[in-house]
């Protein structure tokens, strides 16, 4: 039996506080206080069908439980996800920080100077390494970056290209293949025809809009993008790199060699893999393209007595203010992540993130040796940390899997029969020698053990890193670990949140996790997890993943729930796209108008617009409400096209 209630001690307040807010309302019981402010009809008329709660000792233990569930192996599959130290000073100082993690967004700049900062930081780290002149802080993770880049594309047309019906884009096919499916999901409803192929062999036709390539590859290829970037622009085509962020610390620039666009993940600097997510995402640009990046960007300006300041930028871009004409519904954005992975490199600085590079590729560069002369032949030229291992006559992949599941080892089985192998920040000696050792058994020849693991840098001369990065002050004096804090908590005392007072805002954003529910996400059973592990590796996160998706499903009356949106604006575009394919899926695709009220958040409208809908908004009273009047005229009126109507529940005013 739980001697304390956790929701009491989570959100309080006490039963005299109760009264007392009751008495200043005008009623006796919270039951008349909900009689007079929720009409019947709406009410639910049977409990929540869900299990007791818990204490805080309870659900501990339980959450204990599932974390036990996972199995969690070192991990070389790579594919966007690698291994990470998280520096102690940034777990304890940020991450387990509620004076980070319940601020809220730094729309008021003069109570958030300190978060703006990091987040200055975070862009000047992404504007560095991608060699570009302007980047946001941020955006999702890397896929959706990634889309958000074709869109910015298709938006920079000009009218002639407009004119030409330039709708086709052009995708290299050494992709992530989770990028090309985000990528494939976005363009479909706003008429953008995706071509792929190998970019080297690609015929330009007049009807490219944009071109896209993973840098390194997803095979883990090296490659001189520069003549095939000048090939684009002559042909009208504005060019995106996805890119690898710690590689660049090594190899050429995108914006050094012909890049528009340069997006990618920060997880590499210092977030764990989390199944997934989250992790902080970037675009970078050039400075004239500016009003078309998406998300928010933090730009340095001066406070009323004439001192610098620090503020949000170019606001009028953003969904809050121009609704359907945004450039993006992007409004979350990882900010806590960008955070970290921002003060990583802060901490770390440009010796420290180049030797952090430098040990993951010498790191495959020793596995391929060793594997070669063990009979295998490795098909990456020009590798940054990943490999692909193609095995010899009388070698199956399955044999080297059940010899790495022995040793908890995950490496990267592809469909053709090859093994791709992805090294980090993490990879050892250990690590290195038992991959050996593997390859070795099932070839039946003898392992040769290495002792260290040498410094070594086989990237050809044209595709290093010539240009300098990081060599602001902030990332070139904090290496101490006593000097990062102290920096740490100066920009935490400059803004407000939880752990100081209240904060009179309401938003989706505004949830308060206690201190019980942020602990597990320091695990390494829930952090060290790859998220393309087999299933039966992460049973703990499978049960809680159904588990939540039941109990949402209780609360909201529906029969399922999908846990894929990474925001609420993703959750809106992705039930919107929904809608969409239920039209087509009965013959009626022409239903593309959906019925906004003009009190939505932002992201309705600009969410909408994204899927392809033509948005018609529907007036409100003077009071806030609904104007029911002009919701019946729109919805009569656009009767034969009408898809959708969506609302915010509790209302936003």
């Amino acid at each position: 039996m739980s001697t304390e209630r956790f929701v009491t001690r989570h959100i309080g307040p006490r039963d005299s506080e109760i009264d007392e807010m009751l008495k200043v309302v005008g009623v006796k019981t919270l039951d008349e206080l909900i009689n007079q402010t929720v009409p019947k009809g709406i009410r639910m008329d049977k409990p929540l069908n869900l299990p007791a709660p818990l204490s805080e000792q309870e659900y501990l233990a339980k959450i204990k439980g599932i974390a036990s569930k996972n199995k969690v192996y070192r991990s070389f599959i790579g594919m966007g996800y690698y291994g990470t130290h998280t520096p102690s000073v940034i777990l304890r100082n940020i991450f387990e920080n509620p004076g980070w993690y319940t601020s809220y967004t730094p729309y008021q700049a003069e109570i958030s100077q300190g978060r703006l900062e990091a987040l200055l930081n975070f862009q000047t780290v992404v504007m560095d390494l991608t060699g570009m002149e302007i980047a946001n802080a941020s955006l999702l993770d890397e896929s959706t970056a990634a889309a958000e880049a074709m869109l910015m594309m298709h938006s920079l047309r000009s009218r002639q290209a407009v004119k030409e019906e330039r709708n086709t884009i052009f995708i290299d096919s050494d992709i992530f293949p989770q990028n090309l499916d985000v990528i494939g999901t976005r363009a479909n409803p706003v008429g953008i025809e995706i071509v792929t192929g190998c970019y080297s062999e690609y015929q330009f036709t007049g009807k490219e809009f944009g071109v896209i390539v993973q840098y390194p590859s997803a095979k883990g290829n090296i490659r001189d993008y520069s003549a095939f970037a000048a090939k684009a622009k002559e042909n009208g085509a504005f060019v995106t790199v996805i890119a690898d962020l710690l590689s660049l610390a090594l190899i050429t620039p995108p914006g050094e060699w012909g890049s528009d666009i340069v997006v990618g993940s920060t997880q590499r600097f210092g977030v764990p893999m989390g199944f997934g997510g989250p992790h902080a995402a970037f675009l970078a640009t050039k400075d004239e393209y500016k009003r078309n990046l998406p998300g928010r960007i933090i730009g340095v300006s001066v406070d009323r007595y004439g001192n610098k300041a620090l503020r949000m930028a170019l606001q009028t871009r953003e969904q809050h203010i121009k609704r359907e004409r945004a450039t993006s519904n992007i409004c979350t954005a990882q900010a806590l992540l960008a955070t970290m992975a921002g003060m990583y490199a802060v901490y770390h600085g440009p010796e420290g993130i180049k030797r952090i590079a430098t040990h993951a590729h010498s790191a495959a560069v020793t596995i391929a040796e060793q594997l070669t002369k063990l009979g295998y032949k490795q098909n990456v030229k020009n590798t940054f940390d990943t490999i692909d291992i193609e095995l010899p006559t009388g070698v199956k992949a399955d044999m080297i899997r059940r010899k790495a599941l022995d040793r908890e080892i995950n490496l990267n089985y592809k469909k053709n029969g090859n093994i791709g192998i992805s090294t980090d920040e993490l990879t050892s000696v250990t690590d290195i020698n038992n991959i050996i050792e593997i390859f070795a058994e099932v070839a039946g020849k003898p392992a040769v053990k290495i002792d260290s693991i040498k410094e070594i840098n086989t990237i050809p001369a044209n595709l290093k890193r010539k240009s300098a990065y990081l060599s602001e002050k902030v990332f070139n004096m904090f290496q101490s670990e006593t000097e990062m804090m102290r920096y740490i908590k100066r920009l935490e005392k400059k803004d407000i949140a939880l752990n100081y007072s209240m904060i009179s805002l309401g938003s989706c954003t505004m949830k308060l996790n206690a201190a019980t529910e942020m602990l597990p996400l320091s695990w390494m059973e829930f952090g060290n997890m790859h998220p393309f592990v087999p299933a039966e590796q992460a049973q703990g996160y499978m049960s809680l993943i159904c588990e939540l998706e039941q109990h949402l499903a209780e609360i909201t009356g529906f029969e399922a729930v999908s846990l894929q949106p990474n925001s609420g604006a993703a959750g809106e575009y992705a039930g919107l796209m929904v809608i969409r394919q239920y039209h087509i899926s009965r013959g009626q695709g022409h239903r593309n108008v959906v019925l906004i009220p003009s009190s939505a958040h932002g992201t309705n409208p600009a969410s909408a617009a994204m899927a392809g809908m033509e948005v018609v908004v529907v007036a409100c009273e003077d009071n806030g409400n609904i104007s029911l009047e002009d919701l019946k005229a729109k919805a009569e009126k656009h009767r034969d096209n009408l898809s959708s109507f969506m609302v915010t529940y509790p209302s936003t005013h």
